[in-house]
């Protein structure tokens, strides 16, 4: 599945490109600005959670929201600088995260469990662990080490992530 997911990310930075034309970094402001659209939509996905959380774990789990939103607009800030610093311009409105994340949204309901709201969130780290290989792939392949060594400590707090919401849920990493 995440190889999946891998090539369709690449494909669509491919078809980004494409249509702009490459004048050698255009792959990595395409992967860049993927990752400001995704980050920008998973943030809202993490703040949902936190509003719409009850059961068992509340406690410790609410403030944990806060400090993934905290990680995620980190990297955010970083990556949209980084777009900006090489010529890119970072989407910066809801409608574009909207129009360009593969990330869904659902409306906020109280209906789910600690279990289903931490499954959510498994997945869209797993999703942007992929994006952040993509970025690797890309950055690596462009020949820029700088957003490479971006997208190594973003990929790195993912997968963090995703071990500790695993973990939570009585799984194994499956990183």
């Amino acid at each position: 599945m995440v190889n999946t997911i891998v090539e369709s990310i690449y494909a669509s930075i491919v078809h980004q490109v494409e249509k702009k034309g490459d004048s050698g970094n255009e792959k990595t402001k395409a992967v860049l600005n993927q990752a400001v659209a995704d980050i920008s939509k998973a943030a809202s996905i993490v703040h949902q959670v936190h509003w719409y959380m009850r059961g068992t774990g509340f406690l410790y789990l609410h403030p944990k929201m806060d400090e993934l939103m905290d990680d995620l607009n980190e990297h955010l800030d970083v990556i949209s600088e980084r777009l900006i610093t090489i010529g890119g311009a970072p989407f910066s409105t809801l409608k574009e995260f909207d129009e360009n994340s593969k990330l869904d949204e659902t409306a906020g309901t109280f209906n789910k469990s600690m279990s289903e709201h931490l499954t959510r969130l498994s997945e869209v780290y797993h999703y942007l662990s992929s994006l952040y290989k993509v970025g690797l792939d890309v950055t690596d392949e462009e020949g820029d080490d700088v957003s490479n060594d971006i997208f190594t400590a973003a990929q790195t707090s993912a997968q963090k992530t995703i071990w500790m919401l695993q973990a939570e849920l009585g799984q194994s990493p499956e990183i």
